[in-house]
């Protein structure tokens, strides 16, 4: 892939924040979807890439843009996989709380899986506990693990976890170690690469959500240098059947890094609509706005802080030149 696309890629993830982040607070977690999803894609057709949405909204017949299957861009090389969240926590956004990011992820054509609209079991670490976990193993092996391999005591340990009446077991079986929890009404995109940051105060990632937000994070732990392990989680014999369709042999395999975003190279962009432990929201005042955005390579391990400052009456519809 081209260096130059991981610069493009901030501007459409800066353009979903700006649309979006108008909405925070009110209560409208459709509109501020929709805001988010058509600033992103108007964006897209300005990057130099050959990119196919292999995670995105939905189907054909359920979004009107950036569904599966879409191609953006201007239509040359290079060729993409294309991971698009437009609006990570559209709850977050409607309630003004935290850690509500618009993320785009891309790798050379094929590398990254295309993971059904279901749930995935996940665990997710940073650098420092990478190769110390598995997903099979008890709850306290884990903890028990991460916190050796951090140098910490079990009790200094934090584990993120989305408050869901499903995960009351795993909860109950982290708080037995002496871990203590982080629990999170959405986002748990952004709670798995604070993993990979010290200064967040997150250790460790458990629990069932987002299938396409596993990949998103597989993609941005890939260029952190930590680690993710999945298991999809198909509910009847439709979902079933839909992974066997898309290249799952086994839908109940375990999955790793690699079978999560394969080859050497990815890059991944995020900027912050909400205010995070990581990432800034934006901020607003009169034409002029601030965004805080962060984007990575996996090929060069580079890593930028970005602060964009707009004149939002220079670019119509959010075209970030």
């Amino acid at each position: 892939m081209e260096r130059s696309l991981t610069m493009e890629l901030v501007r459409v993830t800066e353009a979903a924040a700006l649309a979006s982040g108008r909405w925070m607070g009110l209560g409208k977690k459709e509109e501020a979807d929709d805001a988010a999803t058509t600033a992103m894609r108007h964006v897209f057709d300005t990057i130099p890439m050959r990119g196919t949405v292999v995670i995105g909204e939905g189907e054909m017949d359920e979004a009107p843009m950036l569904y599966i299957g879409e191609r953006l861009g201007l239509g040359y090389m290079p060729e993409v996989d294309v991971a698009v969240d437009p609006l990570e926590g559209t709850n977050i956004v409607a309630k003004g709380s935290w850690n509500a990011l618009s993320v785009v992820a891309v790798a050379d054509r094929g590398n990254l899986l295309h993971a059904p609209d279901m749930y995935m079991d996940k665990i997710a670490v940073g650098p420092g506990a990478v190769g110390k976990v598995d997903i099979d193993a008890p709850v306290e092996d884990n903890v028990i693990a991460v916190a050796k391999s951090l140098g910490k005591d079990v009790a200094d340990m934090v584990v993120v976890i989305l408050d869901r009446p499903r995960h009351a077991r795993i909860i109950e079986e982290v708080r037995n170690t002496g871990a203590r929890i982080k629990l999170i009404s959405d986002g748990d995109v952004a709670a798995a690469i604070n993993t990979a940051f010290p200064d967040t105060g997150v250790d460790m990632l458990l629990g069932r959500g987002g299938a396409p937000e596993g990949v998103l994070t597989a993609v941005a732990l890939k260029c952190l240098g930590g680690e993710i392990q999945g298991r999809l989680v198909p509910e009847d014999q439709e979902q079933f059947d839909r992974c066997q369709k898309m290249g799952l042999k086994d839908p109940k395999q375990v999955l790793f890094m690699d079978n999560l975003v394969k080859g050497e190279d990815a890059i991944f962009a995020a900027t912050g609509v909400t205010d995070g432990e990581l990432l800034k929201g934006v901020r607003y005042k009169g034409t002029l706005a601030t965004t805080y955005s962060l984007v990575m390579r996996a090929k060069t391990g580079t890593l930028r802080f970005i602060e964009g400052n707009h004149r939002l009456e220079k670019k119509p519809n959010l075209v970030l030149e």
